[in-house]
């Protein structure tokens, strides 16, 4: 098998410091190992290493061929960027600090050649191709100094990214005084608002530090030989067209990078204690009607305003509707510090509990399991697209309420082009009121008019996932067909120099660790 491997040629993969782009990487590299039988090494911070040692640890029944995927720490040292020690990714970071952080990234780049140039005299020639995020454009000018690929990835929707990447780039809403604009790559008659941008980007004016690390990194990922986007073809036909159009590069659908047990309705967890024994929350599940319950997170790093909690809880009491909370602190305190009483509607946990009309769950809850559960109706999201592909996996409508990054293209997506969702609110700033809530619940849980339609459309897009990884016989699904062509593609490159005749880089600053071996 090491011999295959061998033969089969050695893939880099270079995820961005955070864990909702660490995960989808591992399961990507999962995939193309099982097709390609290559070597793979995923390069990171030594913490972020650790969480995808642990990740792998929790997931270790997937079929897979370990022996094969390799670990590779990349030295670096977090105080020396202005940040907290000890912190490696983009949790429990402030928006200064999370700034900082990118601009760190930039300084993985002497490591990374480093390894780079270890595995080219190990192996004789150059990995076959270097896969990187698409916040890591500078992997594309490494990836072409020693004379091989680069494939930029994508961990979003082809939608989101579009939207995500142009607006950077071109930064269209400093060219009008109107709250709504054209975004280049979108049809003409087609508008964005002022409020679907986060506050770095609303902001941004060309000069400022968010925007002196994005259009750069996104440029340089543009010129890289080809993009993966973790979608599925029959799910976003429109983003697709519209990226592969701005793009003018190939773009493989290798979507949903969920572990594959979830898609068969299994239980899975990757890397988190949930605040809940996963057996009770189980329990008081199957307590509650079909498609009846509303479950609530916001993801492992974000949160909402004290008014905007107080609000919610008092809309979901009022709503009638069973709910589980996954609840956390507000903005300006601990994320991951206790619940004040101060915080909701005086009772409300002891009521909720009294009732059994809600749980709440502190920090962390079983995502995959509420959400694979026939009680769950309704899935109210910052609608991050992990968290989207894994509710519209299970065929559960969304509430979007939007936070941060592309979070607010996504919903517009997944109102106005899928149907899926409704919006209750937008960004942090947003003030939301316990009639409002009120409202939006009755929507997506009405079982005769529009939530009616909403479950119907969820359920026609979590057959067309099943369906794109299915590979039975006589028709492969899209996604499967996809990495086929993509492992193809790349094994056609084996002796083949990108641009120029391999140059080995003598003056490496700094030496990596060794390649552990998972």
């Amino acid at each position: 098998m090491a011999e295959a491997a061998k033969k089969n040629g050695h893939i880099v993969m270079v995820p961005f410091m955070a864990h909702g782009h660490l995960i989808p990487f591992l399961a990507l590299a999962r995939q193309i190992q099982q097709k390609s039988n290559c070597t793979i090494t995923i390069a990171n911070t030594p913490l972020n290493i650790q969480h995808l040692r642990s990740a792998i640890s929790t997931t270790e029944s997937i079929p897979s061929h370990p022996n094969h995927i390799r670990l590779a720490e990349l030295p670096f040292n977090s105080t020396q960027h202005g940040l907290p020690p000890n912190i490696e990714n983009t949790e429990k970071l402030s928006l200064a600090e999370m700034s900082k952080l990118y601009h760190s990234s930039l300084t993985l780049e002497a490591p990374l050649r480093s390894l780079i140039s270890q595995i080219t005299k190990q192996e004789g020639q150059p990995p076959l191709c270097i896969i990187s995020d698409v916040f890591l454009g500078w992997v594309s000018n490494v990836a072409h100094t020693y004379g091989t690929y680069n494939i930029s990835f994508t961990t979003c929707g082809a939608y989101g990214t579009l939207a995500y990447i142009s607006i950077w780039s071109n930064l269209p809403h400093r060219k009008t005084q109107s709250d709504e604009f054209y975004v280049p790559g979108f049809r003409q008659n087609y508008r964005f608002h002022r409020t679907q941008l986060n506050k770095n980007a609303r902001s941004a004016d060309g000069t400022d530090d968010w925007s002196r690390f994005f259009p750069p990194q996104i440029a340089l990922s543009m010129k890289s030989d080809g993009w993966i986007c973790n979608t599925v073809e029959e799910v976003e036909p429109l983003g697709l067209q519209l990226l592969r159009k701005y793009l003018q590069l190939p773009v493989w659908t290798v979507g949903p990078l969920l572990p594959p047990v979830q898609l068969e309705g299994s239980k899975q967890r990757a890397g988190k204690e949930p605040g809940i024994a996963t057996e009770a929350c189980i329990e008081w599940l199957d307590s509650k009607d079909e498609s009846s319950v509303v479950y609530i997170s916001f993801g492992s790093q974000n949160t909402i305003s004290a008014s905007n909690m107080m609000a919610l809880a008092e809309g979901l009491e009022e709503s009638g509707k069973p709910f589980i909370w996954v609840i956390r602190p507000p903005l300006g305190f601990d994320i991951n510090g206790e619940i004040r009483e101060e915080w909701l509607p005086k009772g409300f946990e002891e009521r909720m509990k009294d009732t059994k009309q809600g749980l709440l769950v502190h920090k962390w809850g079983p995502q995959l399991e509420i959400l694979s559960h026939r009680s769950t109706g309704a899935f109210l999201s910052h609608c991050g697209w992990n968290s989207v592909l894994e509710s519209l996996g299970n065929g559960v409508p969304l509430l979007g309420w939007p936070l941060v990054a592309e979070q607010a293209y996504n919903v517009k997506m997944l109102v106005e082009e899928l149907g899926v969702a409704v919006e209750l609110a937008r960004g942090v700033e947003s003030l939301i009121s316990a009639e409002k809530v009120k409202k939006v619940i009755d929507i997506a849980m009405d079982p005769h008019g529009k939530g009616k339609e909403m479950k119907k459309k969820a359920d026609e897009i979590a057959e067309c996932m099943r369906m794109a990884n299915s590979e039975k016989p006589p028709m492969k699904g899209s996604s499967v067909q996809s990495i086929h062509d993509f492992v193809r593609t790349i094994l056609s490159w084996k002796n083949k120099n990108r641009h120029f005749p391999l140059r080995l880089v003598d003056n490496d600053v700094i030496k990596p660790t060794p390649l552990l071996g998972v």
